[in-house]
């Protein structure tokens, strides 16, 4: 019976391991014959998981959805993941699961092995989340997204753009992408023929599949430095471009990346590019920063920046004498 459970065990582990696998391939890593995989399969049937077979030479046996959720097998690193993601899951940009994280948490707590909880422990300590202004985000979308991606599933939806405007979206979806303060879906749009960046927060309704489609190739290798690009530059009307007299460590301290985008000039320089609806809103941003720069793009900043620093000049009056001190608003972050 034991050599059984064990077996079932290892069988159910495998299954979680890969999304699907032929009984040949299951009884070879199992060391046993495709007979008693199929009687270990019924088994694992028999206790509620939910496993689907295809017949053919191309068939296989899959680990599906059922009514409740079996025991699942986590190895160490996955369960102090999975503890950790839970514990600090309700401070996210999540909506409406902060409690469930809670009650999920205090279940995992409860069977986490005794070897495991010191190492808990300290990197609970040691993780400390700040709450945020992040746009919350109804998780079964979030679920129902990935799963499309999962089974390249074309998906369809309503979708609200930030002049308020309502429409309805056929996509194929490629990627999520968590930037801290928001969830964006990178996808092709099948209607526009082109790739767009979606805010998460944005969907008007729940998505729900279509038809499979065939992947094609994506607009980058790095989907996460796309959608940067996409948010920080592409949605504005100028593009600024600005080389700042700092390395690009002490730049990246103090200026996010869900801003703009940073480029090393050397060792001692760092090119800043960021979109932005006015000039009036860039000036000040980096004029706060307290760090000399050198504006490159577009022309219109720099005519911007010389009317605005006439005006300036005029407004303090003349010259006293007086040291200049830099503004502190607080602790800067590091």
């Amino acid at each position: 019976m034991i050599q059984t459970s064990a077996r079932l065990l290892q069988l159910l582990s495998l299954l979680q391991v890969r999304r699907e696998w032929t009984g040949p391939a299951l009884a070879h890593r199992m060391g046993v014959t495709e007979r008693t995989v199929r009687r270990d399969i019924d088994k694992l049937r028999n206790l509620g998981y939910p496993i689907h077979a295809s017949p053919g030479i191309a068939g296989g046996y899959q680990l599906g959805a059922g009514a409740q959720l079996p025991p699942l097998l986590l190895d160490d690193n996955e369960a102090l993941a999975v503890a950790l993601g839970l514990n600090s899951v309700a401070a996210g940009p999540v909506a409406g699961i902060g409690e469930a994280s809670v009650r999920a948490l205090a279940k995992v707590e409860q069977v986490l092995p005794s070897r495991l909880r010191p190492k808990f422990a300290m990197l609970k300590a040691a993780v400390t989340t700040l709450p945020s202004n992040a746009a919350s985000v109804d998780p079964q979308q979030l679920t129902v997204v990935s799963a499309a991606i999962s089974d390249r599933r074309q998906i369809s939806f309503e979708y609200v753009r930030s002049d308020g405007e309502a429409s309805r979206r056929l996509v194929e979806p490629y990627r999520l992408v968590d930037t801290g303060r928001r969830w964006y879906l990178v996808a092709w749009d099948v209607e526009r023929e082109d790739w767009r960046t979606f805010r998460a927060d944005r969907f008007a309704s729940l998505p729900s599949e279509r038809k499979k489609y065939t992947p094609r190739p994506l607009p980058a290798e790095d989907l996460a430095a796309y959608v940067q690009q996409s948010i920080t530059r592409s949605p504005y009307r100028f593009d600024v471009v600005v080389r700042l007299r700092a390395p690009l460590a002490e730049v990246a301290a103090v200026v996010s990346s869900q801003y703009a985008t940073l480029t090393a000039d050397g060792p001692e320089a760092t090119i800043l590019r960021s979109g932005w609806d006015n000039l009036s809103a860039p000036a000040a941003y980096l004029a706060a920063l307290d760090l000399d720069f050198e504006i490159l793009e577009p022309e219109e900043f720099r005519s911007f920046a010389l009317h605005l620093s006439r005006r300036l000049s005029a407004a303090a009056g003349p010259e006293t004498g007086t040291e200049v001190v830099a503004a502190d608003a607080g602790p800067q972050p590091q």
